[in-house]
């Protein structure tokens, strides 16, 4: 990801954040994300537009969106500048923000394992990730990891806790 070529971490836990709000923003769901040279592929099912009276009208359609490395950066900027307001990192009830919260935690995921070329799909609210990892010289592999949605959703209602533990000044483990 060329956004942060040069950076000591690629912090995808942001970049994958600020896609979710996206994605939550444009109402899609069963989405597929491939990283490319100069940015995203994003796929997934939305909300046709049409009129009251048309037969497509609340059928799903596959949409796909090519987000530049501008664009993501872009988008980065607006989910920072976001923040601060008092319910910006709270699930919200119906789970509006569900990708956004969803993505956040695969990204951590992804900055943990240091990888990179990163390939996700999800159905039905669980992540299937593939990561590129580079070992030693004859190491190098593509690996897999599954994220079901009760396992999701289960780190969304704990991340504030979690935060909270790990603030400077607190006790608990970082």
């Amino acid at each position: 990801m060329r956004i942060y070529d040069g950076s000591p971490r690629q912090d995808w836990e942001e970049v994958l954040r600020s896609i979710g709000v996206f994605i939550d923003s444009q109402r899609l769901k069963e989405v597929l994300l491939l990283e490319l040279e100069g940015g995203f592929l994003l796929q997934g099912l939305g909300v046709a537009a049409g009129s009251a009276d048309s037969d497509s009208y609340g059928s799903m359609v596959k949409r796909t969106h090519e987000l530049t490395d501008e664009q993501v950066a872009e988008m980065m900027d607006a989910s920072m500048a976001r923040r601060g307001s008092a319910d910006a990192d709270r699930a919200h009830p119906d789970l509006v923000n569900y990708y956004e919260l969803a993505m956040r935690i695969v990204g951590a995921y992804v900055d943990s394992e240091k990888a990179h070329d990163v390939f996700l799909f999800e159905q039905e609210g669980t992540f299937v990730v593939r990561l590129f990892k580079v070992g030693g010289p004859r190491s190098s592999a593509h690996e897999l990891a599954e994220f079901t949605r009760d396992e999701i959703l289960a780190m969304i209602e704990s991340a504030p806790q979690h935060r909270q533990k790990s603030a400077p000044g607190t006790t608990g483990a970082p």
